[in-house]
């Protein structure tokens, strides 16, 4: 009766030394943090790009804008495309600091032309809501047509106002805070164009003046035609926290 009950001892006992020996699978890698604020995934409810333009759309775009974290949960929410870049300081006047690529506006047909354009995540975002709640409902309303493209003469300069045209100050652009706007193109295969159709009584003269307009409340410096012959040809558009339109 002894035998099968030491045989049972070994097997157990094998049993015990065996389960020892088996390797557990190593925890899985988990990814470095990030530089950079995470894009939340859950939508603001009623996000910024999304509103309709009132009396306080500059100051939410300043407040918002100020922080990089929220800024980039209001694009992201938006289904805005901006890919953030690591700081720079060029010169002790000229850099970006809370900036990144602008690329595609998802939520839109609408696109850059040129595309991929750096500058602030706060001009990102009132660009944003200029597009969506001024330039193209304007366009359709207007112009019967909806906008496919967007023409611009870029954002991050590193140059004087005017280009150094009798002025010693400091550009926006120098800090990657304002994009100059030359017009668009329609659905319909019209192009519209600050440089050819701003004077008269036209309909692309009216839409032209009607985005100037919204954009002024929005930006905090607008320039147009109507401000000096340097800007005949473009809307800047400078995302900051002054108050000028012209």
């Amino acid at each position: 009766m002894l035998v099968p009950f030491r045989r049972l001892f070994v097997a157990a006992a094998t049993v015990l030394i065996l389960s020892g020996c088996v390797r557990r699978p190593p925890e899985p890698l988990r990814p470095a943090p990030s530089p950079y604020p995470s894009r939340s995934a859950a939508p603001l409810v009623g996000g910024l790009v999304d509103r309709p333009i009132d009396g306080g759309t500059q100051g939410a775009v300043v407040r918002e804008g100020a922080d990089l974290g929220r800024c980039l949960a209001e694009l992201n929410a938006a289904r805005v495309t901006f890919s953030p870049v690591p700081d720079r300081q060029m010169t002790p006047v000229c850099g970006l600091h809370h900036g990144g690529v602008l690329g595609p506006d998802l939520g839109t047909v609408a696109r850059m032309a040129p595309g991929d354009v750096e500058m602030t995540c706060q001009t990102a975002l009132a660009l944003s809501i200029w597009r969506r709640q001024s330039l193209e409902p304007a366009a359709r309303e207007i112009l019967g047509s909806d906008v496919v493209q967007i023409d611009h003469m870029g954002a991050y300069a590193c140059r004087n106002v005017n280009n150094g045209a009798g002025s010693n100050r400091i550009s926006a652009h120098a800090q990657a805070a304002a994009l100059d706007f030359a017009g668009v193109q329609l659905r319909d295969g019209r192009r519209i164009t600050v440089t050819k159709d701003w004077n008269g009584g036209t309909a692309e003269a009216r839409f032209l003046r009607r985005i100037r307009d919204d954009a002024c409340r929005i930006f905090g410096t607008t320039l147009s035609p109507d401000y000096n012959a340097v800007h005949y040809d473009h809307l800047h558009l400078e995302a900051t926290d002054t108050r000028f339109c012209r």
